[in-house]
């Protein structure tokens, strides 16, 4: 073999030969040459002897094979150091053949090259053994893998994070998984959640992963870093804020990794609207809409709360407007609402910083003191809110003067209940109004009792219907021209198995005030028209009976009124035109509009309407030119006196001159003596009631008074 050829043999790590290769071995050579695999021949043993190389080598790893061929260290260096352990332990132990073996190894630039080395142990005629194998390059499949097991983990890191959105954990450690997340799948160090404020200043960190060796008042995020990745958050109103990562090593992101952190920045934004939307809906829910402050649902909360602490002070203010309803009428509701707006924060100023106020509805505020030691305490903080209404309030109508009555209910250690709190300082407001309006009161003893027994009461007269202890009674409305009975008056009576019978001004207003006074009402509207039917069945050829049931403000205000007057109607048969409503003008305060409309709805029914207690109320011609009334009834209060005070007499013969002029029917109540019977009869009045004539009777009673009644005057009474 000439020197050339020595050499190329050499230089394939052949063994020595003097045999002139053939032509089909440099055929052979030629194609090893050319194959993108490394074929080698090495000694068993991390530092054995390489014999053979193939040129590929030179290549996929960057080392030339007589580098191979001379340094029998290099293998061994050149093995990827987080796989040396692995790929070692099967050099020295295996001396069977192997399997093919995935690892890395370093190129001679430094990057990395993922080999498949499959390789054979094979012993010679000397009994030699050595390797013969082949290491391919799998870098690019490898690469691949890598690259889809990172895509379906950063989707698998999305799901995660969007099913622990949808189970509802907090928007900050949403945040903070974000970040560990996207920093674990890319590889990054450093991550933060901005939000960016509408005033354009300085972005705000509300979740930071590797800055923690800043104060938390002073971390930011890097000024500069070697690269970085951003996913932009959109919130309800526009653009919120940044989902930001960041490394200090050079580094270039592909498209999927910019897909992965805006889909974690997309869950974020979304779970920042959901908890947007919901704190909007809880605030509603706890929150007065007018004045913004919080309603019954949360300040019952908050009391249960402060009352739970051990040794709490605790005290309770009710605060009710005085006359507001006038306002309403007088100015309109939006002046109303405009008047609670400004009312809301001029309280919040003379409160402390930890007081609580809320608004309980209509012209209601409550105020819950906590640390109060004594009364003396909460009755400064009244002080201070009843002066806070000594300055005029400036509505758009002008300017307008208000005042307040408030309850001062004071806590009785850990035995209170948030309910019998603020029911005890409705107590003590309701006497703060009866002493006067525009000032407060403080719950006591006495009124425990008074309240204990109004309970008491309520409770007995939520049964008094179904036990059947309610009955009617019947007060006749006699002529003045003959003493012949017209018509009667209902009157409910409650006959109480324990009490006795109880007075109507002592549960009728229980009655309004729980609520009962419906269903008691419609019961009397229906015995009454029932009875009348009964009357006029045994007197078919006289004159109907006429009969007259008074209606509450409660009743006129119910959307079923009209239906429950025509039922009862329809049930007993009686002609519309013998039953008479009466009504107060006192009612007619109560929501006027929505009043008067039902009054005009249930007279189409062919019913009459009379005003009760004429004269006493407000604004009562107007009352009498825009309604439709049939008559009315002059206060006891100016019959009491006819013929003995001047004005009584002149404000009697006026109402009686007046109603005759607009052709009303005047019946004078509360006639007891003969003087006023007389004193009616000269001014013309037509009709009367009074125990003068007939204290309410039993309707058996009063069918006796039909069967054996007969004319009579007035004057002879």
């Amino acid at each position: 073999m000439d020197p050339s050829d020595q050499a190329r043999v050499r230089a394939h790590g052949a063994a020595d030969s003097d045999t002139r290769p053939m032509a089909a071995e440099v055929a052979v050579r030629a194609i090893i040459d050319r194959l993108p695999a490394v074929l080698y021949v090495a000694d068993v043993g991390v530092g054995g002897r390489w014999h053979y190389i193939s040129p590929s080598a030179t290549e996929i790893l960057g080392f030339a094979p007589a580098q191979w061929l001379g340094d029998t260290g290099l293998w061994a260096r050149q093995v990827h150091p987080d796989d040396r352990e692995r790929v070692f332990d099967r050099e020295d132990d295996l001396l069977e053949p192997s399997v093919p073996e995935e690892y890395r190894m370093l190129h001679r630039d430094g990057s990395t090259v993922w080999v498949r080395d499959e390789a054979a142990l094979v012993t010679d005629e000397e009994g030699n053994s050595r390797w013969h194998g082949v290491m391919s390059d799998i870098t690019d499949r490898k690469l691949a893998e890598a690259e889809l097991e990172r895509r379906a983990e950063q989707q698998a890191a999305v799901a995660r994070l969007g099913e622990r959105a949808l189970e509802g954990t907090e928007v900050a450690a949403l945040m903070h998984d974000a970040l560990e997340e996207a920093a674990r799948i890319l590889g990054v160090e450093l991550g933060a959640v901005l939000e960016a404020p509408p005033d354009r200043s300085a972005p705000i960190l509300k979740a930071g992963l590797g800055l923690e060796s800043a104060p938390a008042r002073r971390r930011k995020v890097p000024d500069a870093v070697a690269a970085k990745l951003t996913g932009q958050i959109e919130g309800r109103d526009g653009h919120w804020g940044v989902l930001w990562l960041g490394t200090a090593v050079q580094r270039e992101f592909g498209a999927a990794d910019v897909d992965f952190v805006q889909a974690l920045a997309n869950i974020l934004a979304d779970a920042i609207q959901q908890r947007g939307t919901e704190d909007d809906i809880r605030y509603q829910a706890l929150h007065d809409p007018l004045t913004g402050l919080p309603n019954r649902v949360l300040f019952m909360d908050r009391l249960g709360h402060a009352l739970s602490r051990p040794g709490a002070e605790v005290a309770v203010v009710l605060l009710d407007i005085d006359n507001f309803k006038l306002v309403n009428d007088s100015l309109g509701h939006s002046a109303g609402d405009e008047l609670l707006m400004e009312i809301a924060p001029r309280l919040q100023g003379a409160l402390r910083p930890s007081d609580t106020i809320a608004r309980l509805g209509g012209d209601e505020f409550v105020v819950l003191l906590e640390q109060i030691p004594h009364a003396r305490a909460a009755m400064r903080v009244a002080e201070r809110m009843v002066a806070a209404f000594e300055v005029p309030f400036q509505l758009s109508a002008g300017e307008h003067f208000a005042k307040a009555s408030l309850g001062i209910a004071i806590a009785d250690g850990s035995d209170s209940v948030p309910a019998s709190l603020v029911r005890d300082a409705d107590a003590a407001m309701y006497q703060a109004k009866s002493n006067g309006r525009g000032g407060f009161e403080v719950f006591d003893r006495a009124m425990r009792i008074r309240t204990v027994a109004r309970l008491s009461l309520e409770n007995d007269l939520r049964r008094a219907l179904e036990r059947e202890e309610l009955r009617v009674e019947y007060q006749p409305i006699v002529s003045l021209k003959d003493g012949s009975i017209t018509s009667v008056e209902t009157l409910v009576r409650w006959q109480h198995p324990e009490r006795g019978l109880v007075p109507p001004g002592d549960f009728i207003a229980v009655a309004e005030e729980c609520g009962l006074i419906e269903p008691i009402g419609r019961w009397v509207l229906e015995q009454a028209c029932i009875q009348a039917a009964q009357w006029h069945g045994v007197r078919p050829d006289a004159r109907p009976l006429g009969i007259s049931v008074n209606l509450s403000v409660r009743q006129l205000t119910q959307r079923d009124l009209e239906a429950t007057v025509a039922q009862a109607l329809a049930r007993s048969g009686i002609e519309p035109s013998s039953l008479c409503l009466e009504i107060t003008e006192s009612v007619l305060l109560e929501e006027p509009d929505s009043i008067s409309e039902m009054i005009t709805r249930v007279s189409r029914l062919g019913v009459r309407f009379v005003l009760d207690d004429f004269g006493t109320g407000y604004s009562s011609l107007a009352y009498l030119t825009r309604l439709p009334i049939d008559g009315l009834k002059v206060d006891r209060s100016f019959v009491e006196e006819l013929g003995c005070d001047e004005r009584s007499t002149a404000i009697t013969t006026a109402i009686v001159r007046m109603a005759q002029a607009l052709s009303l029917e005047v019946t004078a109540e509360g006639v007891e003596t003969e003087r006023q019977a007389l004193a009616l009869a000269e001014l013309r009045c037509e009709l009367a009631q009074g125990f003068y004539f007939h204290r309410p009777l039993a309707a058996a009673a009063i069918s006796e008074l039909l069967a054996a009644a007969a004319p009579r005057e007035a004057t002879s009474a």
